[in-house]
């Protein structure tokens, strides 16, 4: 195992996960951040270089001082065979089972290897499955007809965070306050406001590049703010030349027709979000 910090091999190793999209996207998304200033402070551990078979992202060391932050210790994973990924998930220099985290991936075999290894650990484990979406080309094909003319694009700040983390489904304390807030200071968002300055509708971004976190206020839903968000976020990332992805829950509907709507492909690949933790009660 090594970790790559070498910006040729870093900027080759981002050639070749392009060409394992989707299943790399995740990774992918790590890697183009850090070939652009590493805003999240993440670093690459390979099993092997040039010849690799796993590759994982991750906070470099010193990010993240809190051992049960979980919010903030961001993992992810691409490999080329489901042993490749155990031998990697196993190795104490890749993953710190310590500490609580974050694995992000989209390959089959990801979910069944983490919980072995944390079920063998002691540790819990808890597994979020979404739908992968995809869109194949430019945000100029989407299409936008908000039935408001009072609302208005903006750009989140900081002191958003607090309403951000009051609806999140992951939110409500303050590791998940701070984590939303170096999203908003760091990565590429999009919102909504109406003619007071009050949010309305948003997406955020986050160190995977992946659009995350979007949210309606009621009052505002079935007025297009949701193509509307999706479509300035979109034009963000595309325009570094970031790829279009999300993960929806299969249950939302809504908010699949709305992706739909604006060309994204629903793919067969799941989008596996598992929370690890050596204890269960983070909120303290």
């Amino acid at each position: 195992m090594l970790i790559l910090n070498c910006p040729v091999k870093l900027q080759l190793l981002e050639g070749v996960l392009r060409r394992s999209l989707p299943q790399a996207l995740p990774v992918y998304g790590t890697v183009m951040h850090i070939n652009r200033g590493n805003p999240a402070q993440h670093e690459v551990v390979v099993d092997s270089w040039p010849e690799f078979k796993a590759v994982v992202t991750r906070p470099c060391k010193e990010v993240v001082k809190d051992k049960w932050d979980f919010y903030a210790n961001l993992h992810a994973i691409f490999y080329r065979d489901v042993d490749a990924c155990r031998a990697m998930l196993e190795n104490a220099e890749a993953i710190d089972w310590r500490k609580a985290f974050q694995l992000q991936g989209i390959q089959d075999g990801m979910y069944e290897v983490a919980r072995d290894i944390a079920e063998a650990r002691h540790v819990h484990l808890e597994p979020y499955l979404y739908q992968t979406c995809l869109h194949p080309g430019p945000p100029a094909s989407f299409q936008s007809r908000m039935k408001s003319d009072l609302l208005h694009f903006g750009i989140l700040n900081p002191s958003h965070a607090a309403i951000l983390n009051e609806v999140w489904d992951f939110g409500g304390n303050n590791r998940s306050l701070c984590y939303l807030e170096s999203l908003i200071r760091y990565f590429p968002n999009a919102c909504l406001m109406n003619k007071e300055g009050q949010l309305v509708s948003w997406s955020l971004s986050d160190p995977f590049a992946c659009m995350a976190h979007g949210y309606t206020f009621p009052p505002y839903r079935g007025q297009g703010c949701v193509q509307a968000v999706l479509q300035s976020i979109s034009r963000k990332l595309y325009a570094r030349g970031f790829p279009l992805y999300c993960g929806v829950l299969p249950e939302n509907q809504p908010s699949k027709q709305a992706l739909k709507h604006q060309g994204f492909h629903i793919l067969l690949e799941t989008y596996y979000m598992l929370i690890i933790t050596p204890a269960l009660d983070l909120k303290e």
